[in-house]
């Protein structure tokens, strides 16, 4: 198959505005002035750097030269728990009285804040007992219990590990540390605003913060509108778990009857109290972001970092490219909090695979073109050298052949032009780049059992994965042998594994031995495999 496109030259380094344009952000009033005054002194003050360690603020300069701005990234992956969870649980647990901290502290958490409060515990010698749902995955059980923390599982959900919290809270006499909803917590995530603006002195346009329940962008919005307030504080949420900005857009906390999972760390059906207080008078603006974007996102930073952000951790990175876009900006200097890296390895194969599509560098569509010899071939002509991510195909009908074919652009709109070559060349085809049904379950079920696959061979093939691959396949077999089936996809490597179905005639056999001979591709027959037989014949 071929593989590589064309390359584009990089953009040189963005240069950042001298004048981020203050006057485009209106000044808080007086109410949201009182707030960020009232914070402002409890940040100042908040005990956070026995556990947390100030986090370097990095430049992203591959994504910096593409989308034409100076990217930041506020790295809290970089925690001992890898989040900024930590901050709030410690100034929380701090802050209590010696009597409260010797009874213990009690949460419930599935995730960041739990490690949180647990090494906090380990800090300050107190009890923390944790409260977990039954599903939470055993390497967040390990990392809490590593930590020292009494380990309660119960329910399965957050809901249910949260109300069997508060009820061991009354029952033990326990402090609850609230993973978002409490002065103490929201001010301890402000420290990472009063770093930022330690660490970079010069203009920002804006910050990008990511929103669960609310504490990390209502303490960064509390200290930036109290000491610079011409800076934007933008909050960023899933298109499936936009509990704020609902609940901002109605002036009530809005409960959601549901929430997406794939951000597991801002999953939240509903914000709090106070951070809704917060955040309806100090943020300046929010952006929605779905997977795909968070996906191209995950991979954005680790091209500039060679580090893996949990979607959570991603979700500024992904707002940044998408309001750069919206606002058409050059030159200004963003800010992104990499808020999270406690990531789950299995779900790696699915942000690899969505990530081509957050970042518009795949198109998918649905090919129709005569079920006749030589077909196949014409089309693969066609594509000319652009790079193929995968091509399925199952002979099916006596007159016309449908393959699903994935290829790789540059620009979403290519998908268009693509689309018209096709059909110029007489193949009529199908956009698919946008639908989800084809991109999660159609791509992985093109196949099946087929009356017409007669004298049918299976192999499995490797190709060198290179321009031309694939043609010089298809130049060196006789035009008497039909290809009735055929399974590739990219996979990153540098050989690719294609299984083809060839209808070799009785009588070919030798022919078609020297055939493979001649071939010098590496190829294993699966005419007898069981899985063959049972599903594909």
């Amino acid at each position: 198959m071929p593989a590589g496109a064309p390359r584009t030259t990089p953009a040189p380094p963005a240069t950042p505005d001298p004048d981020p344009a203050p006057a485009a952000v209106a000044q808080p009033d007086a109410k949201a002035q009182r707030i960020a005054a009232g914070y402002l002194k409890r940040i100042l003050t908040a005990r956070v750097y026995d556990v947390a360690r100030e986090t370097a603020l990095e430049p992203a300069r591959t994504l910096s030269r593409r989308i034409g701005n100076h990217v930041l990234l506020k790295r809290e992956d970089q925690q001992p728990v890898f989040s900024f969870k930590l901050r709030g649980a410690y100034n929380k647990m701090a802050h209590l009285d010696p009597e409260a901290l010797a009874r213990g502290v009690i949460c419930a958490s599935a995730g960041n804040h739990a490690q949180g409060v647990a090494l906090s515990a380990k800090k300050l010698g107190c009890r923390a007992v944790i409260v977990m749902p039954v599903t939470t995955p055993k390497l967040k059980v390990d990392a809490v219990h590593a930590l020292g923390g009494e380990i309660v599982l119960h329910g399965d959900s957050y809901s249910d590990a949260h109300a069997h919290a508060l009820a061991l809270q009354q029952a033990q006499g326990l402090s609850f540390v609230h993973p978002f909803d409490d002065p103490d917590v929201i001010a301890g995530q402000g420290t990472v605003a009063m770093e930022i603006l330690r660490q970079h002195q010069g203009p920002i346009h804006a910050v990008f913060v990511a929103i669960g329940g609310g504490g990390l962008v209502s303490g960064v919005a509390a200290y930036i509108k109290a000491v610079r307030p011409e800076i934007r504080v933008i909050g960023v949420q899933t298109v499936d778990s936009d509990a704020m900005l609902q609940s901002v857009r109605k002036g009530r906390r809005v409960q959601l009857a549901d929430v997406g999972l794939f951000s597991d760390g801002t999953a939240v059906k509903q914000v709090g109290e106070e951070t809704f207080r917060v955040a309806r008078a100090l943020v300046d603006d929010y952006v929605v972001v779905d997977t795909d974007a968070v996906c191209a996102a995950i991979k954005d930073v680790f091209q500039d970092t060679r580090s893996i952000l949990e979607p959570a951790g991603a979700l500024g990175v992904a707002a940044i490219k998408q309001y750069v876009e919206t606002h058409k900006l050059k030159g200004r200097t963003l800010v992104a909090i990499t808020c999270g890296a406690n990531m789950n390895f299995d779900r790696l194969r699915f942000v690899a695979e969505r990530a081509e599509f957050g970042e518009q560098r795949e198109a998918l569509f649905a090919v129709t073109i005569p079920e006749e010899r030589g077909s196949f071939k014409r089309f693969c002509e066609s594509i000319g050298p652009r790079s193929v991510t995968e091509f399925n195909y199952r002979i099916s009908d006596q007159q016309l052949a449908h393959v699903f074919v994935g290829l790789t652009i540059v620009r979403r709109d290519e998908a268009g032009r693509i689309a018209r070559h096709f059909t110029k060349h007489g193949f009529a085809n199908v956009d698919l780049t946008d639908d989800e049904l084809a991109k999660e379950h159609v791509r992985h079920m093109v196949g099946g059992r087929s009356e017409l696959a007669r004298d049918e061979r299976l192999f499995r093939f490797e190709f060198p994965e290179r321009p031309g691959a694939l043609m010089r396949f298809l130049a060196a077999m006789p035009p008497g042998w039909n290809i009735s089936l055929f399974h590739y996809r990219n996979q990153g490597a540098d050989y690719g594994r294609i299984l083809v179905g060839i209808q070799v005639p009785r009588g070919d056999e030798a022919d078609f031995g020297d055939f493979l001979r001649t071939l010098a591709y590496p190829c294993v027959e699966e005419t007898h495999n069981p899985v063959y037989n049972l599903f594909l014949r």
